[in-house]
């Protein structure tokens, strides 16, 4: 089932249903339960955002149901509560204050296991995907996460127990929790050297593709299918750090190596990760350093060849030319310190001259005040058909 037909299935109707045979004992509860951790395993997986679970009558009898087993605090009913906590979690985004209370240290003590059997590590791995499922909106305090999650990640640092996407989970769940909690910056950056992390998995994720094979090789496909959304969810918790994230050192400009070599690697034949890069890199452009790395590893060259693409659409268009004017507006701020502003006059130069060389210096600056109009009033698409204007470069 691919993504648009598993949306379909999901509605408030199927879940009141479902509600409605536990009531008449056509269901039991247990098989629900497993019924909803796989479907928000499955929605997780295919990245689907549904609120349809939130507003169903049976979201209020999960709801109730937890808080009931933790105020029972049986250990032999432990089990029940990890399920109705990750049933509940993978299918909701917006859980109130007072399951996250009851939840996030159920489940992060069950994550925490450091045993490596199969049955095991399916546990961790659940459990890890319904907290990086809780929204970065909701504000927690670290005294309810921090010694655990860390603890998670610096033990896979040194014995590589977690799975590809296990270990992915656990920095998604961590860095949403920055967006609350900014002073997480420095152990995230210098600490668990989130930068240094990211680069070794993109690049054995990168290794590990069969970047070459096309769409309709379907059956072959799905073997890279777990690794592409792998990568993926890497390149939106980047594009979260990018975005949020005030300390930066040179880990991260060897990050922006790897991302132009997985969007080298990536763009004719996966284009969903391709153009994701490209987000990325419209993110680094607020850091000379970053800009500097864009330039010298080949990415705004790369960059400049999409526009030549005869598959450009103009949700592509929108990103490459707000990437190249957020390039070249960073380039034209002027540096306090001499030896900076030497280095930015070079760097600048070659810009210019490499935009100039490629014909496209002019048709940048020609549309810049229909760009900014469009970004200000169109954040996810645009009102006209710019690819248009192409059609002579």
């Amino acid at each position: 089932m691919n993504k648009e037909e598993f949306k379909s299935i999901i509605n408030e109707e199927i879940f009141n249903k479902i509600l409605k045979m536990i009531d008449e004992k056509k269901l039991s509860m247990n098989n629900t339960i497993l019924f909803q951790k796989h479907m928000g395993y499955c929605k997780m997986l295919k990245n689907v955002w549904n609120p349809c679970f939130e507003i169903s009558s049976l979201s209020r009898r999960f709801k109730q149901m937890i808080a009931d087993e933790e105020k029972k605090n049986e250990e032999n009913e432990e089990s029940l509560l990890v399920d109705l906590c990750e049933s509940y979690l993978l299918l909701s985004k917006w859980a109130s204050l007072e399951l996250i209370l009851i939840c996030v240290p159920c489940l992060l003590k069950v994550a925490s296991a450091k045993d490596e059997s199969e049955e095991v590590q399916t546990e961790v791995e659940m459990a890890l995907l319904a907290l990086s499922n809780i929204n970065e909106y909701i504000e927690m305090k670290r005294e309810l996460y921090f010694k655990e999650i860390k603890e998670i990640i610096e033990y896979h640092q040194e014995h590589r127990n977690l799975a590809r996407l296990d270990y992915q989970t656990a920095w998604k769940f961590l860095m949403s929790r920055f967006f609350n909690d900014d002073s997480l910056d420095e152990v995230i950056v210098n600490e668990l050297r989130f930068g240094r992390e990211a680069v070794r998995e993109l690049e054995e994720l990168r290794g590990n593709v069969d970047w070459k094979r096309k769409e309709e090789e379907k059956e072959e496909r799905r073997k890279d299918k777990k690794k592409e959304l792998i990568i993926l969810r890497w390149l939106g918790t980047l594009e979260q750090n990018f975005t949020y994230f005030k300390l930066w050192n040179a880990e991260f400009v060897w990050l922006i190596g790897s991302i132009t070599r997985l969007f080298r690697a990536s763009r004719d034949n996966y284009r969903v990760i391709s153009e994701q890069c490209l987000v990325l890199f419209k993110r680094t452009t607020n850091r000379f350093e970053a800009v500097e790395e864009l330039m010298k590893g080949g990415a705004v060259d790369d960059v400049l060849e999409e526009i030549k693409q005869p598959t450009l659409d103009d949700r592509l268009s929108l990103n490459v030319f707000h990437f190249l004017l957020d390039l070249l507006r960073k380039l034209k701020e002027k540096k306090k310190d001499e030896m900076e502003e030497v280095k930015r006059k070079a760097t600048i130069r070659k810009a210019f001259e490499k935009m100039e060389e490629e014909g496209y210096e002019d048709i940048i600056i020609s549309f810049y005040e229909i760009f900014n109009f469009l970004f200000r009033r169109y954040y996810h698409g645009l009102s006209l058909n710019i690819s248009d204007y192409f059609v002579n470069i």
